[in-house]
């Protein structure tokens, strides 16, 4: 009799225990993902916003140490920001690594239109530039514009940008003489720019 009741107790500490193990392999399952459950569920979000899909974000994720590194090029700032608040939405805490570039997409010229160029021009006054009256100057003036705010090396608002006839001026202020070549040069390179004016001054050596 006391062997049966020593076996019934056994058996009860036995299923008890694999209870305990079962329920801590539930509790443990959602922090368990793999890093490529992890990636596909951030990317499922990302493909999710149309704009974002269409930059095709690269997600690494180290599930393990609970990090992703996102990378890719996006065409706004604001873009940028989208992408990295909806992978940190995934998942708590996660600690993510930005690395995407923004590239603004430049608008062709027989995209560009009159619309366009009056509200390049109005931004123009309240900046201090000047740009001539042809759509051609407005077209030009948005696109140097654009990639100097995104260029890490040249302050964009610091930099005035005066286009006439497709001759462009640069003035105002930059720290550095790096900043100064690289301003001209994203200028140079902008098609549609006939010549460069580099008046920019360098406040800091």
């Amino acid at each position: 009799m006391r062997t049966a009741t020593f076996l019934i107790s056994i058996g009860f500490l036995l299923m008890a225990g694999c209870s305990e193990r079962g329920s801590t392999t539930a509790a443990s399952a959602p922090s368990g993902m793999t890093n490529s459950e992890l990636e596909q569920a951030i990317q499922s979000r990302l493909n999710a916003d149309p704009d974002l899909a269409a930059a095709k974000i690269k997600v690494d994720a180290d599930a393990k140490a609970n990090k992703v590194t996102l990378s890719g090029t996006v065409s706004s700032e604001s873009l940028r920001t989208r992408a990295v608040e909806i992978a940190k939405s995934v998942r708590p805490d996660l600690e993510i690594t930005d690395k995407i570039e923004v590239k603004p997409r430049e608008v062709s010229r027989s995209e560009y239109t009159e619309q366009m160029a009056r509200d390049a021009r109005e931004r123009a006054k309240a900046s201090g530039d000047t740009i001539g009256s042809s759509i051609d100057d407005a077209w030009i003036h948005t696109k140097i514009a654009s990639k100097l705010i995104v260029d890490k090396d040249t302050p964009a608002r610091k930099i005035n940008i005066d286009v006439a006839d497709g001759v462009v001026t640069l003035r105002g202020e930059v720290d550095t003489p790096a900043a100064k070549q690289e301003a001209e040069r994203i200028a140079k390179e902008t098609e549609g720019v006939k010549r460069v004016r580099n008046l920019l001054k360098v406040t800091n050596g």
